[in-house]
Formats: structure tokens, C-alpha cells, sequence
């Protein structure tokens, strides 16, 4: 009997920004600017660090990876969104709503973890200038950008794996405009409970921990 509200959806539905037609168009153009904005300013910024070699130092190489996850997680969630403004219902697939949650988690947490290395490397800077070169060596930098990184992907996979191998219940609505994990656990037949504690708990270590880290480094 309880085996007939498990559903196996192909594909999803999102609400979208808005659920009034005339704003969509002023949205579209609005959200694209956005992007677009955003797009080049990363760009630039990613093609200008690695072409000059007087912006070769720690400092820019750390920027560099800023810009590269925020242009991430911008590409991950912008096309969509866009898309949403020019069709009446906008559907995304189920795996690709899987994918587009992976990178989102993945691009997200990096971006929170990604300044505490740039805190660390401004500290050295400021605090042990006649040492800076000989501690920020180029193997420290890439450590300290490794590590952001590894535990990013670990927690992407973690959450999209934990999500998408549990079955969905009831309607193929999600009440947003792209696929994140907090309004795809209300979506779960079971174990809705363990995923929410775990989203939970690690979002506020990732907080907590960022923060800490990036903040305390004192001269």
C-alpha cells in the first residue's frame, strides 16, 4: 500500500523567479545584464592573471580561482534561470537537476573556503613581509587551494548522491528557480529527516569554520 505514492520522476518542474508573465521580460533582461556583467568581469580577470606576468604572486593566483568559482557557480544557475523567462513551464531533467546540484554545492562551499587562504596570504603579507616569498611558495599556494577543492567536491557528492538515490514522493513541482538541496528534501518519500540534519549540520560548520578561519589570523 505505501509503494503507491513512490514516484520515479524523468524530469522536474521549477517554479521559476516569478509566476507573473508580464515581469518576466523585464526579468530576462535584467538577469542578462547580470550575467553577462559577470561573465566578463571573471574573464577578465582570469585571462588578465594568468597573460601578465607581473600579477604571477600568490595574491592574484588565489583571485584568480575566485573568479573562476564565481563564474561557476553564476554559469551553473544563470542559463536556466533565463530559459525559465522564455517558456510558459520550465522542466529540467532529472539528472540534470542532479548535475546542476553538484556544481552548485560544489562551487558554493569553495567560494566560502577559497578566503580563507587569501586571509592566510595577506596575514604572511602584512606580519612577516621579509619571509612572504619563502612562505607562500607556490607549493603552499596549491595546497591551500587543494584543499578547498577536495572537501567541496566531497560534500557536493555526499549531498547529491544522499538526495538522488532516495525515492521522491507526490508532486514533480520544486519551489525554486534552479536545484538546490534544501527544497528537494521536502520532495523525499524517506530519510528526509537524516538529510536535512546533515544539511544542516554542515552548513553550519561551513559557516562557522570559514569564518573562524578567515578571521583569526592577527598580527
Amino acid at each position: 500500500m505505501g509503494q503507491q505514492n513512490l514516484t520515479v520522476f524523468t524530469e522536474l518542474i521549477l517554479i521559476g523567479v516569478t509566476r507573473h508573465p508580464e515581469l518576466q521580460l523585464p526579468l530576462l533582461g535584467v538577469f542578462l545584464i547580470i550575467y553577462m556583467i559577470t561573465l566578463v568581469g571573471n574573464l577578465g580577470m582570469i585571462i588578465l592573471t594568468k597573460v601578465d606576468f607581473q600579477l604571477h604572486t600568490p595574491m592574484y593566483f588565489f583571485i584568480r580561482h575566485l573568479a573562476f568559482i564565481d563564474l561557476g557557480n553564476s554559469t551553473v544557475i544563470c542559463p536556466k534561470v533565463l530559459e525559465n523567462f522564455t517558456v510558459d513551464q520550465s522542466t529540467i531533467s532529472y539528472y540534470v537537476c542532479a548535475t546542476q546540484m553538484a556544481f552548485f554545492i560544489l562551487f558554493f562551499v569553495s567560494e566560502l573556503f577559497m578566503l580563507s587562504p587569501m586571509a592566510y596570504d595577506r596575514y604572511v603579507a602584512i606580519c612577516n613581509p621579509l619571509l612572504y616569498n619563502v612562505i607562500m611558495s607556490p607549493r603552499r599556494c596549491h595546497v591551500l587551494m587543494d584543499i578547498p577543492y577536495l572537501y567541496s567536491t566531497f560534500q557536493s557528492l555526499m549531498f547529491t548522491i544522499k538526495i538522488f538515490i532516495l525515492t521522491f514522493c507526490g508532486s514533480n513541482v520544486i519551489s525554486h528557480f534552479y536545484c538546490d538541496d534544501v527544497p528537494l528534501i521536502p520532495m523525499l518519500c524517506t530519510n528526509a529527516q537524516e538529510v536535512q540534519l546533515l544539511v544542516i549540520m554542515f552548513s553550519a560548520f561551513n559557516l562557522i569554520s570559514s569564518l573562524l578561519v578567515a578571521c583569526c589570523p592577527t598580527c
